[in-house]
């Protein structure tokens, strides 16, 4: 992961205030958060420029286009072949996410599919990758906490 950007009170604000409206204008965040709206507009576009704002896609339910099962995989990978196999990787759309980590094994995905038959699948196609060595999967049951960021950018907005 390139280095980003450390955020300071008023992105942090900013970001709390469109996490609660997507939709808010520049004119609408500044009346809010009561800040001039050239500085609004100006740490909105710092934080698009800099990366720290992500797709939309990003905040989509993968449910909600069919995909109903969640699992992760941990992939054991050839040494030498990392950038192959993440070409590959990055070509299957069911992975939806994919860390290097360390322990056992080499890279952990997060993959979607629509039921278990499809996770199958969707495994199957994974250790077929050339550079697989082995996978491991452990399907998820329930997401207990999901993705947040909020409490972070609370802190640091305080």
């Amino acid at each position: 992961m390139s280095a980003v950007r450390r955020l300071d009170p008023i992105d942090a604000r900013i970001l709390l205030a469109l996490d609660e409206d997507p939709r808010a204008t520049v004119l609408g965040l500044s009346r809010l958060l009561n800040l001039a709206r050239g500085t609004v507009q100006t740490h909105l576009e710092r934080l698009e420029s800099d990366g720290v704002l992500h797709r939309f896609s990003r905040r989509l339910a993968p449910a909600a286009l069919g995909f109903s099962v969640s699992a992760f995989v941990m992939i054991e990978i050839h040494q030498g072949q990392q950038d192959d196999t993440l070409l590959q990787l990055r070509a299957t759309p069911e992975v939806l996410e994919v860390h290097g980590i360390t322990g056992d094994g080499d890279l952990m995905c997060r993959v979607v599919a629509r039921d278990a038959d499809d996770l199958y699948r969707v495994g199957q196609s994974l250790l077929a990758i050339p550079g697989v060595v082995r996978t491991r999967t452990s399907l998820a049951m329930r997401e207990l906490v999901p993705y947040r960021i909020d409490p972070l950018l609370t802190g640091l907005a305080d």
